[in-house]
């Protein structure tokens, strides 16, 4: 497979800055650095993103996939990020059937760092099915520990939200960014350039699973989707129609699972509060 050319521009997620704390007192801090990088498809404007700029040719990527303006990535020629003019300039073989089409669809959403998806995607979800996948209790908890330690950004300066691309042993890829759909996107970048498929893979975000959320994810084959926040209806409710297993409000050794609880193994022992009789079962009164 032919490979785009890609610059290399990505920056530090993070800058130096100081601020008063509540004594008064002045402190040294991190925060999040916030860039727009304004997106254009063969010299036609498409979006503008705010984002923290460290995988900015990934995250051009996974927008266009995610976005199903770009099918094949042998059509694109080269992404060019130039942050002198906060742009990242695609470059196609033979151009875009229907671009202006596409872009003449328009959806407003609930994306943080986006809050638009183009073309008529709802109704590419009739096409979607995803494989089943089977998950233990235990393999959730092992993740969970895992990913708490990748949260560098966000330890360092907070104000951003991390993605994660997982099997079952292993944290594979993990990004994070100002919106948790332009960390998803540099995932589906990478996972593009690489040809790596997702049957086999689970999704973890910091962020809140809304329909753009579930909906990206089915977009790159994976069929479990994890998050330490909660859920909206009508993610749920795309969840339920492709087949993607939700599970949210994860955090240590607690989780809700939304969609497909048959295909979750809960292998491990309940925790019982100290001196709880062996006896007593969940709902029923001890004795």
């Amino acid at each position: 497979m032919q490979q785009p050319q890609l610059s290399s521009q990505g920056l530090t997620p993070s800058s130096a800055s100081s601020a008063v704390d509540e004594f008064g007192e002045v402190r040294e801090c991190q925060i999040a650095a916030e860039r727009p990088l304004t997106l254009y498809l063969d010299k036609r404007e498409l979006v503008t993103l705010m984002t923290l700029g460290s995988h900015p040719e990934l995250l051009t990527l996974g927008y266009l996939r995610n976005q199903g303006l770009i099918r094949d990535l042998e059509q694109i020629r080269a992404v060019q990020v130039d942050w002198e003019v906060e742009s990242a300039v695609v470059s196609t073989r033979s151009g875009v059937d229907d671009l202006e089409q596409r872009l003449s669809r328009r959806t407003v959403t609930t994306g943080c760092g986006q809050g638009t998806v183009f073309g008529d995607i709802m109704g590419e979800l009739d096409q979607l099915r995803l494989p089943r996948a089977t998950m233990s209790q235990s393999e959730i908890y092992r993740l969970l520990g895992q990913l708490s330690d990748h949260n560098e950004v966000y330890r360092r300066a907070g104000a951003v939200h991390g993605c994660a691309l997982c099997d079952r042993e292993d944290i594979l890829v993990f990004v994070e960014d100002v919106g948790r759909h332009n960390a998803v996107d540099a995932i589906a970048g990478h996972m593009w350039l690489e040809n790596t498929q997702g049957a086999d893979k689970i999704f973890y975000t910091t962020g809140r699973l809304t329909s753009e959320m579930v909906i990206k994810v089915a977009q790159m084959g994976i069929p479990v989707l994890l998050s330490r926040s909660g859920i909206t209806q009508m993610g749920l409710d795309i969840a339920r129609q492709v087949g993607v297993t939700l599970i949210a409000r994860a955090k240590g050794r607690h989780f809700l699972v939304f969609n497909g609880a048959e295909h979750i193994v809960f292998d491990a022992a309940p925790m019982r509060p100290a001196g709880a009789s062996h006896q007593t079962r969940r709902g029923s009164p001890a004795s």
